[in-house]
């Protein structure tokens, strides 16, 4: 799909992950992996404000109240953006120096998946993780995984969707709508291994089709609710990593990317943030009730 872009932000992220559009502060959060930091970018200004904090952070997590959650190496952290108080809330792994938290979403029935890895993309470091709220326990929901990402669910609340990158499978299983927990085994629905593609961060639009950031394509790949390609959209990136949609009307669509490894003579706008404008909406964010 030949689809015009713009540059969201201009940033040059090593790696890039995460992003998440609150529309009640018309801000998009999302994280830079490797520089321990996340970002708050302002949408009808370009501005960012970055905040380090001390240790890999991977994704942002919305919530009824006014802080936000993140996704960090020692587990999930509460933090006021207006204050810049935080407050660790579940310890995940906090006692393991060589894993981090990866892709992670917020699922139907208040709680969070919280993916987990290696820092060295070790094979089979990490694991996917039930957090429930207001309890806030923590539960196994899949073990071993190399690089957890894709994580998404349909609109209903029924589904969930997320992927080990490393298998270049994306796999779904049904799920409880009033707690998150799978109802299902998983089974595959996209297998790209036969094309070499490798999934990275995932979003469900309104009628049900998961956009895939595709790790070293340079591109964002839509699937219908039945797993079947639909279209492609290519990016001056080849690490793209995760899409989410933003705006007014959650028609434009944000995609993060990495600069790691990459030279900015080689791909100078690696690292961005990306915004392309659609016709088929997305949709908010689930908030977390604490």
């Amino acid at each position: 799909m030949a689809q015009e872009y713009r540059i969201a932000f201009q940033v040059r992220d090593e790696l890039g992950e995460g992003p998440v559009f609150d529309e009640r502060r018309n801000l998009l959060f999302w994280c830079d992996i490797n520089s321990w930091s996340l970002h708050i970018g302002d949408i009808a200004t370009g501005s960012v404000r970055s905040i380090g904090f001390g240790e890999p952070v991977s994704a942002v997590f919305l919530t009824e109240g006014s802080d936000i959650l993140i996704a960090a190496a020692r587990g999930l952290i509460s933090f006021s953006p207006e204050t810049g108080i935080r407050t660790p809330l579940i310890d995940i792994e906090s006692g393991n120096a060589l894993t981090r938290a990866n892709d992670s979403r917020v699922a139907p029935g208040n709680a969070i998946w919280f993916g987990t890895m290696g820092r060295k993309l070790e094979a089979d470091f990490g694991a996917y993780y039930h957090l429930a709220f207001p309890s806030m326990s923590a539960s196994d929901l899949f073990r071993p995984i190399t690089i957890p990402n894709a994580t998404c669910f349909s609109p209903d609340g029924k589904q969930a969707y997320f992927c080990d990158t490393s298998r270049q499978q994306i796999l779904t299983c049904m799920i409880d709508e009033d707690t998150g927990l799978p109802a299902s085994p998983p089974e595959i629905f996209v297998d790209l291994s036969a094309d070499g593609l490798n999934p990275d961060g995932a979003v469900i639009d309104s009628a049900g089709r998961l956009w895939n950031a595709q790790w070293g394509a340079g591109r964002v790949a839509c699937y219908d609710s039945k797993g079947r390609f639909v279209d492609a959209i290519k990016l001056p990136a080849s690490q793209l990593t995760c899409p989410c949609f933003g705006g007014a009307d959650f028609k434009t669509l944000y995609v993060t990317s990495a600069s790691e490894g990459i030279s900015a003579g080689a791909e100078p706008l690696a690292g961005a943030v990306f915004a392309i404008e659609m016709d088929i909406p997305g949709l908010a964010e689930r908030r977390i009730t604490l």
